[in-house]
């Protein structure tokens, strides 16, 4: 499973620049890695390991500006073509955590 976060957060004040900056940082902290300035993912192992950081994020929501969640699986994210202008490019895939039970 993939995990996808696409948010929208008002920057113009230093509060509120602040409280971005503290949204991105707390997903990288979870694992996520930046796609495109406002859309971060990650990986997950399973769709109950997806649930629990859908939930972290839902915990640390901003109360103001729009954020998305969604939630792929590997094959639907692996259909995804991705280009930078007109030339497509290979998609970098982030670094994979491994999970031990």
């Amino acid at each position: 499973m993939w995990v996808l976060v696409f948010f929208d957060l008002p920057t113009e004040t230093k509060v509120q620049r602040k409280v971005a900056s503290r949204f991105r940082k707390d997903l990288m902290t979870d694992g996520f890695t930046m796609f495109q300035f406002s859309i971060y993912l990650r990986f997950c192992a399973s769709r109950e390991n997806a649930e629990v950081h859908i939930k972290r994020v839902k915990g640390r929501l901003p109360k103001k500006g729009k954020v998305g969640i969604l939630h792929i699986t590997d094959k639907q994210f692996g259909m995804m073509e991705v280009f930078h202008g007109i030339k497509e490019i290979e998609k970098e895939m982030p670094n994979q955590q491994l999970e031990l039970f």
